[in-house]
């Protein structure tokens, strides 16, 4: 018998988690080993490994008590690059769902969705899929109809802004990027702001989430 699919989830409302609680203990091939109301709390449960199975997929909510999870998303995916996320949440704004998405979730969800579309999109999600409300695909759909009518361009960047933005791929700060091109730390937070402005990022994962997409990276480090 296959392994069952393990799941986290990240709410903060007693009645929905137990909603979802009782959605997946139907499902003879997923169980919920670990819920929690708070990002924190669960991103420490995670530094304790030995003790708890670790989630193939997270359900996160964004609207949290602390952390909000957009913030928490990137840490999750650090701490567990091989988990899959969706993000369960009421928030249909353009703005989340984009955000959510350029940082590497693999479904968005709205809480309106069923159960079992809840369910579904958990295996989809596992098997390598994505999972995406309706409402949420189409206007995912329409932006990029609307904003990549032609193929999207490859931004230009310079030399030395393609070596730092490599460097912050390989999760170097600041500060250390600056020491292994022998330049300020200044400059460094200049060459940053050019790249952002050129990918139209807003912070290092979207910068290089948008190297990818355009080529650049596969494009550079193909030797």
């Amino acid at each position: 018998m296959k392994n069952r699919i393990s799941v986290m989830l990240v709410e903060d409302h007693p009645e929905y988690r137990e909603a979802v609680e009782f959605a997946l203990g139907k499902q003879p091939a997923m169980e919920l080993t670990s819920q929690f109301g708070t990002a924190e709390r669960a991103l420490r449960s995670l530094k304790d490994a030995k003790n708890r199975k670790v989630p193939d997929v997270i359900l996160l909510d964004l609207n949290l008590p602390g952390m909000d999870g957009l913030d928490a998303l990137p840490l999750f995916s650090s701490a567990l690059p091989d988990a899959r996320i969706i993000i369960l949440t009421q928030s249909d704004r353009e703005a989340d769902v984009l955000k959510a998405i350029t940082l590497g979730a693999a479904g968005y969800l709205l809480k309106s969705a069923t159960l079992r579309q809840i369910t579904e999109g958990i295996r989809n999600v596992h098997e390598g899929g994505a999972s995406l409300d309706a409402k949420v695909a189409h206007f995912i759909l329409k932006t990029l109809k609307t904003r990549l009518p032609k193929g999207e361009m490859t931004p230009v960047l310079t030399e030395r802004e393609l070596e730092v933005l490599n460097l912050l791929a390989e999760g170097f700060v600041k500060k250390e990027i600056a020491d292994r091109l022998s330049i300020s730390t200044t400059t460094v937070v200049t060459h940053v702001s050019h790249i952002y402005e050129k990918l139209n990022a807003t912070n290092a994962p979207s910068a290089i989430n948008k190297a990818y997409r355009t080529g650049i990276f596969s494009t550079r480090n193909a030797d």
